[in-house]
């Protein structure tokens, strides 16, 4: 598909269409790349403008692929552990328990316990899975919920919150520096950066402040501080660099500073994760041993006097 796309601009820009209205026309590309590119067109420098895409979209895939890492595994290792608990609960302690009760054994110390767990999960394991299954349809699919879980999760997690919006901060900063050095004015570079963080509180808070900032004459770092909920370091590094003229510096060191706390967040989070995720699975490999061998060891020696 994208091949196509790339087939379908170069035929509109033979016949005389606009770089940027040949991109907008495949439906393919987002507001803030045809942005970028229409302000490299006007410039004269759309060279520049395709590097500094490409620099910002290869920042965008490792941080995604980090985040990836981070969840989608750890995640797989717990469906699969589950899965081995369900069938171990479901397949193996009942055979154990038939065997005990064909001999005429009684089940003591803890393998009536493991027998009672045994029949709690064959009853709830199919309501369980249809929940998880249900669970994880409505989040891919619904944005608000996925939006709620996360802020509460974030309420509730520093380390996840700091993760968030670090990375949240960066991807507009980074939108609204590339935009603004190549000759997009500033609020339209804070508006086409919103778009950049949709589904989240950002995108609202910066579309007022742009509005703000346009409208109402207020400096941009006060439209920051009064209108969205970025870091007080952001506004302070805003205000110097109005004072001084020097906005696009301060853009780019924001942008850099943002970038190094989110790979240390990414990486204390990937940390952390990981502990959760090794105590979840030896708890989980614990239940499968102690509910599906344990009985077996106990009750061995007894089935063993009985068929004698």
């Amino acid at each position: 598909p994208m091949v196509d796309a790339l087939a379908r601009i170069r035929e509109d820009i033979n016949a005389g269409m606009n770089v940027h209205e040949a991109f907008r026309r495949t439906g393919r590309f987002n507001d803030t790349i045809i942005g970028l590119i229409q302000a490299g067109s006007e410039a004269g420098q759309l060279h520049q403008a395709f590097q500094s895409l490409a620099t910002r979209m290869k920042s965008e895939l490792f941080f995604q692929k980090q985040l990836k890492k981070a969840t989608i595994t750890p995640g797989v290792i717990i469906g699969v552990l589950t899965g081995a608990f369900i069938v171990s609960q479901v397949k193996i302690v009942p055979q154990v328990e038939q065997m005990l009760n064909g001999v005429g054994a009684k089940a003591d110390g803890m393998t009536p316990i493991s027998f009672k767990v045994s029949h709690f999960t064959q009853a709830v394991w199919p309501v369980f899975v249809l929940s998880v299954i249900a669970i994880g349809v409505i989040i891919v699919r619904s944005a608000s919920v996925r939006n709620m879980i996360l802020g509460f999760a974030m309420s509730n997690w520093r380390l996840l919150r700091l993760l968030i919006m670090s990375l949240r901060q960066m991807t507009f900063l980074s939108t609204i520096r590339l935009l603004h050095s190549n000759g997009i004015n500033l609020a339209k570079s804070i508006r086409v950066s919103a778009n950049s963080v949709r589904n989240t509180p950002f995108y609202q808070e910066l579309r007022d402040a742009a509005d703000k900032y346009e409208h109402s004459g207020v400096p941009l770092s006060t439209a920051f501080a009064k209108y969205t909920s970025v870091d007080a370091q952001i506004t302070h590094m805003l205000a110097i660099g109005e004072k001084s003229a020097s906005l696009d510096s301060q853009l780019e060191m924001l942008c850099e500073m943002y970038e190094e706390d989110s790979q240390n967040h990414m990486n204390t989070f990937s940390a952390a994760l990981g502990f959760i995720v090794l105590i979840i699975a030896v708890s989980l490999i614990a239940a499968v041993f102690i509910g599906t061998f344990l009985p077996i060891f106990l009750m061995g020696p007894k089935m063993m006097q009985a068929g004698a």
